[in-house]
């Protein structure tokens, strides 16, 4: 399976990436830096989707209007009373320039739902908030993440896609070090 490809395949920048998130996390301890960090999210992902969003066949992932990161991510930062940063320059983006590299690019996004229940209930803590207003990017698709996880993988574990294998692969694989590159310092 396709999906199961991408994940071993993909592992060390994963890691890389995840590494960089936690230390990050864990340093929040106010809504401030709470803010910032959805701002790089914000930037990142948005310029993220609208690559996508230009080479995407939606026919292969009919839901994908509700697959948008952005949106939530800009809901929050208006909670939080911070105007919305300038999205991400196209060369800080993972190349995409056919559907193929932007299905890379989505596993990435999508695949960032999962951790967000946790990091949720991790970052309520330790900002001591009492709900999830301003959470709604990490809080997914609430109870629905894992079945929207599921009907992601089934998509692009479909045969139509098995020829470009690699892409897919080297297309998740730079969106996960360009993310990461995005929270090293200037």
């Amino acid at each position: 399976m396709l999906s199961e490809k991408i994940k071993e395949n993909t592992k060390t920048s994963h890691q890389s990436l995840e590494k960089k998130l936690i230390t990050r996390m864990r340093s929040i301890q106010s809504k401030k830096d709470y803010a910032n960090l959805l701002a790089l999210f914000y930037s990142y992902f948005g310029g993220l989707e609208l690559a996508i969003n230009r080479h995407l066949d939606y026919s292969h992932l009919p839901d994908y209007e509700l697959r948008r990161k952005t949106s939530a991510l800009a809901d929050d930062l208006t909670f939080l009373g911070v105007l919305l940063p300038t999205l991400a320059p196209k060369n800080a983006l993972p190349e995409i320039n056919n559907h193929y590299q932007a299905l890379g690019a989505l596993y990435v996004i999508e695949g960032s739902t999962l951790g967000g229940r946790i990091i949720c209930k991790m970052l309520g803590q330790q900002m001591d908030l009492t709900n999830f207003s301003g959470m709604s990017f990490f809080n997914g698709y609430g109870d629905q993440t894992a079945n929207m996880w599921q009907v992601f993988k089934q998509s692009i574990d479909k045969p139509v896609h098995k020829l470009k294998h690699n892409m897919i692969i080297q297309s998740a694989n730079q969106t996960f070090i360009q993310f990461g590159n995005w929270f090293d310092p200037i």
